[in-house]
């Protein structure tokens, strides 16, 4: 199957959050979403990666965009690794790897999400497909240029409201 790209729909999401929420992505079209899927919690990479997005949420957060972290760990793990990553965004567990497979990042032998991320657009479209499996700054840097080319893309009424 291929890779999902550029202007495809994003697939729904519909899962609990590490602290038992109900998440639906459909509920957050309106405003840009960052879907990040990472191989497993407490890993160096994963970890740097998660922290990356924890400490860059404030600058995220300022185009009107909310992160979600996802990987084929289980609900505790996720709940785990949230608490003592100190995250401020929802993580979700996957552990029958449903939603790696609707987005396509789910290695076949390992039975683990690559390192995948997924810029949705209020539209609910892909506005970019980051994958680099052992870079976990090429992902928080490329979600920050893309939130940048959205922002200037925007009617600024839509623009100056998402910021308020």
């Amino acid at each position: 199957m291929a890779s999902l790209k550029v202007g495809d729909v994003a697939p729904p999401i519909v899962a609990s959050t590490h602290d038992g929420k109900p998440f639906r992505l459909d509920a957050l079209r309106g405003q840009p979403v960052v879907i990040y899927f990472y191989p497993r919690a407490f890993t160096p990479v994963c970890t740097v990666e998660t922290r990356m997005f924890r400490d860059r949420h404030d600058e995220i957060a300022r185009y009107g965009a909310q992160v979600v972290g996802v990987s084929t760990d289980a609900q505790d793990t996720q709940c785990e690794f949230a608490q003592r990553e100190s995250v401020q965004f929802p993580l979700i567990a996957d552990p029958d790897q449903k939603i790696a497979r609707d987005y396509r990042v789910k290695w076949p032998l390992l039975g683990r999400a690559q390192r995948v991320t997924f810029v949705i657009d209020r539209q609910g479209k892909i506005a970019a497909r980051i994958h680099h499996d052992l870079s976990a700054e090429r992902h928080v840097k490329g979600v920050l240029e893309e939130l940048t080319r959205l922002s200037a893309s925007e009617p600024a009424s839509a623009s100056e409201s998402s910021r308020a």
